[in-house]
């Protein structure tokens, strides 16, 4: 599949933790990769019958039936690359997922970017003339030798306590980061400082990004956590 001359990678996803599946797909699909997900064995197996995908990332610990189980039925059907995403730390585990037929293992828990990598690295394996898509360059990126953020390839005038916070979001960078945490993790700002201080500080960073690009948010609120940076 293709949007806008770019090949979208589609990706089903056997994860019976809802709340690792949303961050999955949402990161993902800002990749563009379409995610379909399936927190049911069964459900997984029966819509890669039905549907076609470029690779599967599949648990292990899932109900009705253990992940290293599916990975042989998956191979009666399919040769579609899987990666194993498990929180399960037995060495045994992984040597039995890759020998069943597995193509990766990444062990819980994982930054996004290192499993957005592995996929691309492993269709470009099997299918090295496809053309998916490429990476964006990222909106922000953060000099921690100089204290400088490139926002869109302009630099940002930010205040030491500025730049902490911003590059603690883009560190974190499409995950929540409490106040607590961009208050006391801070070089620069005082540890008896207010968390609200910390609502100031992002507000003016906003009105400093918006000078260069409008159009959007970049820093999204967290209801009763904090804040998450969406870089595009």
């Amino acid at each position: 599949m293709k949007h806008k001359g770019v090949a979208i990678i589609r990706i089903l996803l056997i994860e019976d933790d809802s709340e690792l599946a949303l961050i999955l797909t949402n990161y993902l699909t800002k990749h563009d990769m379409e995610v379909v997900g399936a927190e049911d064995p069964y459900i997984g197996l029966s819509l890669l019958n039905q549907h076609q995908f470029d690779l599967i990332i599949l648990d292990l610990t899932l109900p009705g039936m253990d992940g290293l189980e599916v990975i042989p039925k998956i191979r009666k059907i399919s040769n579609i690359p899987i990666i194993i995403s498990s929180a399960r730390d037995d060495i045994t585990d992984k040597v039995i997922g890759l020998e069943r037929g597995a193509d990766d293992y990444m062990p819980k828990p994982y930054d996004p970017r290192e499993l957005v990598t592995r996929i691309k690295t492993i269709l470009r394996r099997i299918h090295p003339d496809q053309d998916h898509a490429k990476p964006n360059p990222p909106a922000f990126v953060s000099n921690r030798a100089s204290h400088t953020i490139l926002f869109k390839n302009e630099m940002l005038d930010l205040t030491a306590a500025e730049y902490d916070v911003l590059s603690m979001l883009i560190e974190y960078k499409n995950g929540s980061v409490s106040r607590e945490q961009l208050l006391y993790e801070s070089e620069h700002i005082d540890d008896d400082s207010s968390v609200k201080n910390i609502d100031v500080i992002v507000s003016r960073i906003r009105q400093k990004i918006a000078k260069i690009d409008s159009t959007r948010s970049y820093i999204k609120p967290i209801r009763g956590i904090g804040y998450m940076l969406v870089d595009a």
